[in-house]
C-alpha cells in the first residue's frame, strides 16, 4: 500500500514537473511574437524595408510549420527530449547567426526565419503531445495552459528588448542574447521530458495520402489558416500599426505586451470552452476573432483602444492554438497527435507567409494598414460557413443537435457526442 501510494505521489510530481518544463519551453519560442518590437530598429538602423521585416517573420512561421511535421515524425522513434533538446540548440544558433549578419537580410533570413524556424517547430511539439498522454482528461485545458506559454512568450521578450533599446543597444546585439539565453533555457527544460510509464513514444505515421480524403481535416486546416492570416497580420505588424495612427511608442509597446497577455489568458479560457463544446468552439472562436478585427480600426488609434483592442485580438487569436489541437486529438485520438497536429498546422505556416507580408507590402503601397484587415475580414467571413461545412456541422445540428466525432481515420461514428 505505502508502495503504491508511493508510486501514485511520484507520477503526481512528474507529470506537473514536465507540465512546468512545457511551458517554460513555449514562453522561450513564444517570443516570436514580439518580433514587431524590431521592425523598427531593423528598419531604421539597417536599412530593411516594411516588406523585408515581415518576409523574415512569415519564413520563420513557414519553417516553423514545416518543421514540426518532422518532429512528429519522429516522435515515433526518437524521444521527445532529444527532439526538443534539438530544437534548442537550433533555435539559439539561428538568433546567433542572425547577430553576425551586420544586416544582411539574406542571412538575417537564414537565422532567424530558417534555422530558428527549425528549432522552434522541434520545441514546439513535444510539449504538446507530452502533455496530451499526461493529463488524458483535460486535454482542451492542458493544451491551453501549455500553449499559453508561448502565447506569453512576447510579453517577456518585448519587455526585455524594450530595455535594452532603452539603453541604445542594437538590434544584432539584442539578437545574441536571445540566442544564447532562450537556447540554454529550453535545452535545459527539454531534458525534463518523458513519457507516462509503459507509453510507446507515438503511433503509427499516419501518411496525407489518408488524410486528404477526410473532410474532418480539412475543415480543421480551413479554420486554422483563417485564423492565424488574421492573427500573424496583426502581431506581426502591431508596433508599427500603432504608430501609423498616431499613438506613442511606449503605448504600442505596451499594446504588444496586451496582445500577448489576451493570447495567454485566451488559450487557457479557449482550453475550457473546448473541453465543453468541442468542435463548436470553432466557429465560435471564429465569429469572436471576426467581431474583434472589425473594432480594430475603429478604437486603436487611442491609447486605450490600442491596447484593449490588442488584448482582445490576442485572445481571439490565441484560440487557433487550442481549439484545433484539442480537436484534433479528441477526434483521431491522442495517439495520433503528434502526427496529425502538424498537418493541420501547416495552415499556420501558410499564414505566416501570406499575412505578415501582404500587411506590409499593402502599408508601402498605401502607406495605411486599412487593406490588410478589410483582407483579414473578407478571409474569415467566407472561412466560417466554409469550415462549418467541411466538419458537417450544418447537418449535425439541423438533423440531431449534436456533432458526431470519430474513433479512427476510416470515419467509423463514436459512442461520444458532445453537445454544441
Amino acid at each position: 500500500m505505502v508502495s503504491q501510494s508511493s508510486e501514485r505521489s511520484e507520477g503526481f510530481v512528474v507529470k506537473y514537473v514536465i507540465l512546468l518544463a512545457s511551458i517554460l519551453i513555449q514562453t522561450c519560442i513564444g517570443g516570436l511574437y514580439a518580433w514587431s518590437e524590431f521592425v523598427p530598429a531593423l528598419k531604421r538602423v539597417h536599412g530593411l524595408s516594411t516588406a523585408q521585416t515581415q518576409l523574415i517573420f512569415g519564413v520563420l512561421i513557414a519553417t516553423f510549420t514545416v518543421s514540426m511535421v518532422a518532429a512528429g515524425r519522429l516522435l515515433n522513434r526518437i524521444k521527445p527530449r532529444w527532439i526538443a533538446g534539438l530544437g534548442g540548440i537550433a533555435f539559439g544558433g539561428g538568433y546567433w547567426l542572425a547577430s553576425q549578419s551586420d544586416g544582411n537580410v539574406t542571412l538575417l533570413l537564414l537565422g532567424i526565419g530558417v534555422v530558428a524556424g527549425v528549432g522552434t517547430g522541434f520545441c514546439y511539439v513535444c510539449p504538446l503531445a507530452m502533455c496530451a498522454k499526461w493529463f488524458p482528461r483535460h486535454k482542451g485545458l492542458v493544451t491551453g495552459v501549455t500553449v499559453a506559454g508561448f502565447g506569453g512568450g512576447a510579453i517577456l521578450l518585448s519587455s526585455l528588448a524594450e530595455s535594452f533599446f532603452a539603453r541604445s543597444v542594437d538590434v544584432l546585439s539584442v539578437f545574441r542574447i536571445i540566442g544564447l539565453l532562450y537556447g540554454s533555457v529550453i535545452l535545459a527544460a527539454a531534458l525534463l521530458l518523458r513519457l507516462p510509464d509503459g507509453e510507446a513514444t507515438s503511433a503509427q505515421p499516419v501518411e496525407f495520402g489518408v488524410l486528404k480524403r477526410d473532410r474532418h481535416f480539412w475543415g480543421l486546416a480551413l479554420g486554422m489558416l483563417a485564423g492565424t492570416f488574421a492573427g500573424l497580420l496583426v502581431i506581426g505588424n502591431l508596433k508599427p500599426m500603432i504608430l501609423s495612427v498616431g499613438v506613442a511608442s511606449p503605448v504600442a509597446t505596451a499594446a504588444i505586451s496586451a496582445f500577448a497577455v489576451g493570447n495567454a489568458v485566451g488559450r487557457i479560457s479557449w482550453g475550457w470552452v473546448t473541453d465543453r463544446l468541442g468542435v463548436g468552439a470553432i466557429p465560435l472562436s471564429l465569429i469572436f476573432l471576426t467581431v474583434m478585427i472589425a473594432l480594430a480600426w475603429f478604437f486603436i488609434d487611442s491609447p486605450a483602444g490600442a491596447v484593449i483592442l490588442s488584448a482582445l485580438l490576442g485572445a481571439g487569436f490565441g484560440a487557433c492554438f487550442v481549439v484545433y489541437a484539442a480537436q484534433t486529438a479528441s477526434h483521431y485520438g491522442t495517439d495520433h497527435l503528434g502526427a496529425i497536429y502538424p498537418l493541420v498546422f501547416l495552415a499556420y505556416g501558410v499564414s505566416g507567409l501570406a499575412g505578415p507580408w501582404l500587411g506590409g507590402w499593402m502599408y508601402d503601397r498605401t502607406e495605411s494598414y486599412l487593406g490588410g484587415l478589410v483582407l483579414s475580414l473578407v478571409i474569415l467571413l467566407v472561412s466560417i460557413p466554409a469550415s462549418l461545412g467541411l466538419l458537417g456541422m450544418f447537418k449535425d445540428v439541423l438533423q440531431t443537435g449534436r456533432s458526431v466525432e470519430t474513433d479512427d481515420l476510416e470515419g467509423r461514428p463514436s459512442r461520444r457526442r458532445q453537445r454544441l
